[in-house]
């Protein structure tokens, strides 16, 4: 059964500002890159679709591809910002197949990521995606730990999450030999898979089935057509109109907005609520050198300690050999800011001024130093894997890439948990669905919350 999804319903209108998805003179391969339009020509300036999904990510190719496949007689367009498809969250990923274990029970999260994680390996198989079915060791390394994790362990059992079991440490060594540790839950189902590929086989299956993705177009304004005085049929039919930072506009019916980093931004341009307002964290990864990979088999994680916001530093395998060390999580002064010194003072202002930030970092102080203190000395984060893998020295340790995970903050400075979908009314906001909050687990979750975007716009569209 597909749960309901959770909204946050608000008055929508009309709207103006600025913002995300691609030119619609040309559709994208799955690379991104521009070719002839698929499905019939549109021109720039008369492009329409029954439906446009604004967002060229794994969750807006996804629930691309799903609309397409059960609805294949509408047109359908994706609109992306970039000049190629998923570089954002979806191209910064850490290519970890999650299990569900970590999720409240009965939350989007813990449904949908089971569920999406049985899809994701069904789908990989079919297309020939490579995948790593490597497994993960939740591991305790101190005493304290061990109520933690033994009540993580039931909870994954709650979330139906299969094949776990709890190891003592002669069972750590066999799995990894040079991890030390008390107890483990064993995930033997949690893999990886480079999901840039896995969401430009989306756009493959979208644009074969008939899709067009539209790239460089980027979204500046949402509103609704105004009615010429012959009453044109474009405008009676195609009622929205979406126009880039170009001036070129395209028409559609209904629109699906998956904008990631700028979903709060998107979701105001539209006419409806910015709330959950989405705060940026930078999430740096370090590389261990490839003489030491041998050091790691499978996924690493820490006990999540419930006080603080995320999971921690963990040694994941990549499906190219190497081996990443992190994320760390600090703020980002930019949405889109992967580097330390980047920095946007709209950005800032908008994080300021309009989130719940300032009581998040009142209620984590701690824990938001000692993450920005890691970020800028290695050797306090190799102290901290060393907890689990003794032997890393600094000397072993290369700085890594980074992401930005866009993370949906009430203004109470609660972190919004769950997946969150917006929906409104008005003129606008009956013909428009908002993906609200989809970090961590959305990519492996693509495929379920896909199939319960394409339920939920055919009821509430009425297609």
């Amino acid at each position: 059964m597909v749960p309901a999804l959770r909204y946050l319903v608000g008055a929508c209108g009309r709207a103006r500002g600025g913002l995300a998805g691609g030119f619609p003179g040309a559709c994208g391969s799955a690379s991104g890159r521009p070719r002839p339009l698929c499905g019939g020509g549109r021109s720039a300036s008369t492009s329409s679709f029954d439906i446009v999904i604004v967002g060229g990510g794994i969750v807006g190719l996804a629930s691309a591809r799903a609309l397409i496949l059960r609805h294949p007689s509408l047109s359908i367009g994706v609109l992306e910002k970039e000049k190629d498809l998923a570089v954002h969250q979806t191209g910064h990923n850490s290519g970890v197949i999650h299990s569900g274990i970590y999720y409240k029970p009965e939350s989007l999260k813990a449904k949908l990521c089971v569920q999406g994680a049985a899809l994701l390996y069904e789908y990989c198989q079919q297309k020939g995606i490579s995948y790593k079915q490597c497994g993960k060791l939740i591991v305790a390394v101190e005493q304290e730990e061990i109520p933690r994790l033994q009540a993580l362990y039931e909870r994954g059992l709650q979330n139906g999450v299969q094949g776990l079991r709890l190891i003592q440490q002669e069972d750590i060594k066999k799995k990894e030999p040079y991890c030390r540790g008390l107890m483990a839950i064993d995930c033997p189902h949690t893999g990886i898979v480079d999901y840039r590929q896995v969401a430009l086989s989306f756009a493959q299956d979208f644009q074969e089935a008939g899709g067009s993705v539209l790239t460089n177009f980027e979204v500046k304004d949402i509103e609704m057509a105004k009615e010429s005085p012959s009453r044109s049929i474009d405008g009676m039919q195609y009622p929205i109109v979406i126009k880039n930072t170009k001036g070129e506009e395209i028409r559609c019916q209904y629109v699906v907005t998956c904008a990631g980093l700028y979903s709060d931004r998107i979701s105001e341009l539209s006419g409806c609520t910015p709330d959950p307002r989405i705060v940026p964290f930078r999430g740096d990864y370090l590389l261990l050198k490839r003489e030491k990979c041998y050091l790691v088999k499978g996924n690493i994680y820490p006990v999540p300690d419930s006080r603080f916001p995320f999971l921690g530093v963990h040694f994941t395998p990549r499906m190219d050999g190497s081996i990443w060390l992190g994320p760390n999580a600090v703020l980002a002064f930019k949405r889109e800011g992967y580097r330390p010194f980047d920095f946007s003072a709209t950005d800032v202002m908008d994080i300021i001024t309009n989130s719940g930030l300032i009581k998040l970092a009142s209620q984590n102080f701690s824990y938001g130093v000692t993450e920005m203190y890691k970020a800028c000395f290695l050797g306090a984060t190799v102290k901290y894997l060393q907890k689990f893998i003794p032997e890393i020295t600094v000397s072993d340790i290369l700085r890594g890439p980074a992401g930005v995970r866009a993370q949906a903050l009430d203004r109470d400075g609660n972190l919004v948990e769950d997946f969150v979908f917006d929906a409104g009314v008005g003129n606008i906001g009956n013909r428009v669905l908002h993906v609200r909050n989809a970090p961590s687990p959305a990519a492996t979750s693509s495929l379920a919350i896909s199939g319960m975007i394409a339920d939920e716009v055919q009821q509430r569209f009425e297609l």
